[in-house]
């Protein structure tokens, strides 16, 4: 029989990729979405017919166990958040309801209406923050420096609290950075992908953004959520870090963008210190060994080709939108 699997987050780019995946493998795939939620089904509209879809939100708990006790899923995977750290300074208490106490509504639901779920929590690289060790693996230390990183910490601790002590199947995978064509245009990696397709374009004239020097570890979104996936295939619930292994900076991922479309970046670029955030994290570099070993978990897209998917992909809309400027 074929198993059911419960998203949160679908409309976003990770829920996107995932609902492909287990679409792929047969499984019955159901995503939750808000009734107020603004989201577009824009990143998913290509899989409208194959999912179903529940109303439900992380700020309710009865709403949340009242769908679960409708689907009775085998895997819940919790990709929902408020997850844009910027948004995080300037709506910190959303950030917490959602990203942090959601996760124990989520848990607390599961193990009320359906306790043999396996469940899935997204945490996040950002609860590193000002690192404490470098490359960052499943026993360093957290230290958040922002809103989002706090309360991905309370969630990444939360899913550890109710496996021990209710002895559910539940995981997280602390994800690094990871990047695709489907990435929100707030993220400066997509945002330096648009810019370039529409300065290519003669759509705009230039590209603003903060600090340069800071250095990421960017995978491919579509690696990623296979990680998501083999950790509910394990014998035992654990926590692994996904990520690359390398880092690169932002002003790497814009040479390669501008590279890309032939043109010279720093003809483009403008510093602007609006885009410096109040606290930089230092250092992200992860040590995947562990998921590599275990899960037999392994990246398929390497840095440039990211880049150079994303630039292709943005390039492709952006012609588009001056040919329609141009029949108008």
């Amino acid at each position: 029989m074929a198993k059911t699997a419960f998203i949160t987050g679908i409309t976003g780019q990770d829920g996107s990729y995932l609902a492909e995946l287990l679409l792929s493998k047969g499984y019955r795939v159901c995503g939750m979405v808000r009734r107020s939620s603004n989201d577009s089904l824009q990143r998913i509209e290509h899989l409208r017919d194959q999912i179903e879809f529940y109303q439900a939100d992380l700020l309710d708990q009865s709403s949340i166990a009242g769908v679960l006790a409708e689907v009775q899923p085998d895997e819940v995977y919790n990709l929902g958040a408020q997850s844009f750290v910027a948004t995080s300074w300037s709506q910190p208490v959303l950030t917490a309801e959602f990203t942090a106490v959601g996760v124990t509504r989520m848990l607390d639901a599961i193990r009320q209406v359906c306790p043999k779920a396996r469940f899935y929590q997204a945490s996040s690289s950002e609860m590193y923050g000002k690192v404490q060790a470098v490359p960052q693996k499943e026993d360093t230390p957290f230290y958040p420096r922002s809103p989002y990183g706090v309360a991905k910490v309370y969630g990444h601790y939360i899913t550890v609290n109710y496996r021990e002590s209710y002895g559910m199947f539940a995981c997280s995978g602390i994800l690094f950075n990871h990047e695709s064509p489907r990435r929100g245009l707030e993220f400066v990696t997509r945002k330096i992908t648009h810019h370039v397709a529409r300065i290519k374009m003669g759509l705009e004239k230039e590209l603003r953004l903060g600090n340069l020097d800071a250095k990421r570890d960017w995978g491919f979104a579509g690696d990623y959520v296979v990680a998501m996936w083999l950790m509910l295939q394990q014998d035992k619930p654990e926590d692994y870090v996904v990520g690359t292994g390398e880092t690169h900076t932002v002003r790497e991922f814009v040479e390669i963008a501008f590279d890309r479309v032939g043109l010279d970046w720093k003809k483009y670029v403008v510093i602007d210190p609006k885009f410096i955030r109040p606290a930089e994290v230092d250092l992200l570099l992860s040590d995947p060994s562990k998921a590599q070993q275990e899960l037999g978990w392994r990246l398929t897209v390497p840095f440039h080709k990211l880049v150079h998917m994303m630039v292709d992909s943005d390039l492709a809309i952006a012609r588009q939108q001056k040919m329609l400027r141009a029949a108008a």
